[in-house]
Order: C-alpha cells, then structure tokens, then sequence
C-alpha cells in the first residue's frame, strides 16, 4: 500500500495551515493537512492488513501526518512486547508535541509492573519528546489505584530546560493536584520546581475543575 498516497487521499489544506501554526517548529510544507478522526480511522484499517509492519519499518518518515498515523498505529497495537519495541523504535523520530501525545497505547493499561520499569527509562531520557512521552504514560496510568509517592519524585526529576517537558511536568501536578492532593502539595508548597514551571503547575490546577475553590485559593497564595 502508498501509505503517502492514501494521506494525500485525505489532505484538507486549510487545516494543514491551521496545524503548521500549532506547531511552529515543524516546516508548514511537511503537513498533508488530515484530520486527527481520518487518521485515526486509516489507522484502523491499517492494523488489520499484515504489510503494515512495511510501514512501521519506513523510519524516518517525511511528512507530519505518517508520524501522527504511525503513533496511531502503536496505540492499537494488542501485543505488549511488540508494542514497546515499537514504541522505543519510534521515539527517537519523534519531533515535536502532538505526535508524542497522540500516542497511547491501550494495551499497557494492562502491564502495569512490566510499564512501569519502561516508564522510568523513557522519563530520564535526554531526549525531549521521549521524557515527555514517559511522563505522560505516568499520569495516564499511575495517577490513580496505582499511585505511588515516589512516582512524584520521578517527575521532579525530569524538570528541564526543554520547554515541552517542563509543560508536561506542570501538566502532571497539577493533575497529581486533582487526584492526590495530600502527596502533591508538598511540591507546591516546598518550591521543589523551577519558578516558570512552578506557577504554570499551579495556573493548570486553578483552571481544573477538579481542584476546589478552597484549594485555589490556597494555590495562589504559592506563587513565586
């Protein structure tokens, strides 16, 4: 199958346009312009067909749209096993923040103690969109039943100087804020992050609607 010409089957210039704005690190000309639910449905047909391991092994691929339908394609991957090689093959690809967001594959809901290990390699990695990745895996799957205080620690430590790491670790305090209050306000409290990251931890969990009018009111008081 032309994998290319099936995205070009799909292209709305418009919204190529309306894309290459949201990510301005990215050559305008690199984007077909398909929209996130044809992806998601060419993705679908795709998983189904045996060659689309043909696909899987085109790395690097040119245009921004065969790396949203490659994310795509992981998260439907069945096999755990296959899904991280996958994954670990195409992170290095990765170059900016919504193809790393788009992927999330539904199959480690269910390998928690073998994720989590993956988890920590991918959130020390050097590279940006690999980190982000690993933090984001954390705040899908262990933010709930299978929190841990010291996951907490993990995110600490990531805090770069990349500024789609440090949106991710803002993003996951304050989601931590939401859902574990008690072991997270320490964080806040404690100035343990850099300022920038800091109040945009706390900006994010006043916008939720998860943290409470007295917990905003306290968060503001944090401000640095």
């Amino acid at each position: 199958m032309d994998y290319q010409k099936e995205l070009f089957s799909l292209a709305d210039r418009q919204y190529a346009a309306f894309q290459a704005k949201l990510t301005p690190s990215i050559d305008p000309d690199l984007f077909i312009g398909v929209r996130v639910p044809q992806v998601r449905s060419l993705a679908k047909e795709l998983v189904k067909d045996s060659v689309h391991d043909v696909f899987f092994g085109t790395l690097p691929h040119k245009y921004y749209d065969e790396n949203m339908l490659h994310g795509v394609m992981i998260s439907l991957i069945k096999d755990y096993d296959r899904c991280i090689e996958l994954t670990d093959a195409f992170l290095p690809y990765v170059d900016n923040w919504a193809v790393c967001d788009i992927m999330s594959p539904k199959v480690f809901a269910r390998h928690k103690e073998q994720l989590i290990v993956k988890i920590r390699e991918w959130a020390a990695s050097g590279h940006t969109y690999t980190c982000r990745f690993g933090l984001e895996m954390l705040m899908t799957h262990f933010l709930d039943a299978d929190f841990k205080p010291e996951y907490l620690d993990l995110v600490c430590a990531a805090s770069s100087s990349e500024y789609y790491v440090r949106m991710m670790v803002a993003w996951f305090i304050a989601t931590a804020l939401a859902k574990q209050w008690n072991a997270t306000i320490g964080i806040i409290e404690g100035r343990v992050l850099d300022p920038w990251t800091h109040n945009k931890a706390i900006q994010k969990a006043i916008e939720s609607y998860r943290i409470t009018p007295e917990q905003k009111d306290y968060l503001r008081t944090l401000k640095v």
